[in-house]
């Protein structure tokens, strides 16, 4: 996921309840959630550089590393804010909301996390989101953004704001992202119903649901057949009729000299 959905998820989570363990918690969170984003600089290294980097080692310590520099930022303070032993483990487990929160949402999208390094080098991924995810962006501004709407228009009139509606509206855009991720969850059926479907006459090799950007129940369905790739879309909301003769085929090159020879040039030496 990128870092604005980091961000506004940090700052929803200090809003909904943290912030009443500490009044330094959205900082600490912020820091934590965003610390492990540190290794997109290895894009300035080129693509070899990045694929190799991002979200594996250099994720992996950096999300590990989230813990010590927010902690770190919260000593630096301490002796402004005069915080107690007892505060001082509720921000290191503030820490680990924080640090733990960026891993499920970089969980969510299609190329996952190399969560066990460096004990395994299995990717982990739910691909139940973007990684640019329009509907998560919107519910959590709305949850943040709204009240303070509310707040201005009150004290145009002047009346008192409510006091917990910053927290109230955090708590609802984060209830917005989980009722939005556990449609998405249950929304798996696409790829059983991409499954049971012939295409032009054939039977499906292989099949893979995403979900649409623009539309949060319909996903977009993948196809391989013998002698073809279909593009189709899968609606999955009441009433709706999946219909596999509206798909995009694109059909497979057929063999040639020059495609042989590119197959064999990707294959890694037996020397």
């Amino acid at each position: 996921m990128e870092p604005v959905t980091h961000a506004l998820t940090s700052i929803a989570l200090g809003r909904a309840g943290l912030n009443k363990i500490t009044r330094m918690a959205t900082p600490i969170l912020l820091v934590s959630g965003l610390a492990a984003d540190v290794d997109w600089v290895t894009r300035f290294g080129g693509a070899s550089a990045f694929l190799h980097g991002h979200r594996t080692q250099a994720f992996t310590a950096w999300n590990r590393c989230a813990h010590r520099s927010s902690h770190r930022g919260f000593l630096a303070c301490r002796t402004q804010i005069s915080e107690t032993r007892r505060r001082s483990s509720s921000t290191l487990v503030i820490c680990t909301v924080g640090a733990g929160v960026h891993l499920l949402l970089d969980l969510l999208n299609g190329y996952g996390v190399e969560l066990l390094w460096p004990f395994g080098p299995r990717w982990y991924a739910w691909d139940i989101a973007d990684s640019v995810d329009a509907w998560m962006i919107f519910s959590l501004m709305a949850g943040l953004l709204v009240p303070e709407l509310f707040r201005l228009v009150l004290e145009e009139i002047g009346s008192k704001p409510k006091k917990r509606g910053r927290q109230r509206g955090a708590i609802v855009g984060l209830s917005l992202v989980t009722l939005l991720l556990r449609a998405r969850a249950r929304a798996r059926s696409a790829v059983a119903l991409l499954d049971s479907r012939e295409y032009r006459g054939q039977a499906p090799l292989q099949v893979a649901a995403f979900p649409h950007p623009s539309n949060p129940l319909v996903w977009s369905g993948v196809v391989e057949t013998d002698n073809a790739l279909v593009n189709v879309n899968v609606p999955l909301g009441p009433g709706s009729a999946f219909d596999p003769d509206l798909a995009d085929v694109h059909f497979k090159p057929e063999d040639s000299l020059a495609l042989k020879n590119a197959v064999k040039a990707q294959r890694p030496s037996s020397s």
